[in-house]
């Protein structure tokens, strides 16, 4: 998920509260909400595995298989009309000169 902050701006946040700051001060200092930060902090410990959950990677997988599925979906409908349709076509008396 591409935010507005580079990945080397949210390390470098991180790393100032794993040192030691304030997640308030960080917030403050840095201008990033606290919600924000709480969210980094939690992504950080998930991707480390100290906390139980989808990894940042894991998660861009699922993004990607769900939206691979929803296209072969569409398609899979659009062979299923077409199916239909020339079946229709060929049905005796339907558009055939016999």
């Amino acid at each position: 998920m591409a935010g507005r902050y580079s990945e080397e701006f949210r390390s470098d946040v991180i790393r100032l509260v794993k040192g030691g700051m304030s997640v308030a001060q960080v917030s403050k200092d840095m201008g990033v909400s606290q919600a924000t930060l709480y969210a980094w902090l939690n992504r950080e410990d998930v991707d480390a595995g100290r906390k139980p959950g989808l990894t940042t990677e894991e998660l861009q997988e699922l993004r990607a298989l769900r939206k691979r599925t929803r296209e072969l979906e569409q398609e899979n409908e659009i062979l299923r009309r077409a199916a239909a349709y020339l079946s229709q076509a060929n049905l005796p008396g339907k558009g055939s000169s016999r």
